[in-house]
């Protein structure tokens, strides 16, 4: 799967980004119309990461988010390995 990050599940995400509206004090006239809709999506900020599952290495996509939780759980137990087992376990 691409651009899903796989702890999180978090994903490519669509809307709108609406702009200035006009006509919303009641005026009228000119500024009667509605203000346009864009379409737009918000990415998910990935990382490749390299881990090692069942002893053997394997690369796995997550968001930065997942990542420093990660990396802030490895540095409190101060060894690489509950990094590693953190990320396989989920």
């Amino acid at each position: 799967m691409a651009r899903v990050c796989e702890i999180t599940g978090k994903k490519t995400r669509f809307g709108g980004n609406k702009k200035h509206r006009r006509g919303s004090s009641g005026g009228g006239g000119a500024w009667a119309y509605k203000a346009p809709n864009t379409n737009r999506k918000w990415k998910p900020n990935l990382r490749t990461l390299k881990v090692i599952v069942n002893g053997t290495p394997k690369r796995i996509k997550i968001s930065m988010r997942a990542y420093k939780t990660i990396r802030k759980k490895a540095l409190q137990t101060n060894t690489v390995e509950s990094k590693k087992s953190y990320v396989a376990s989920n």
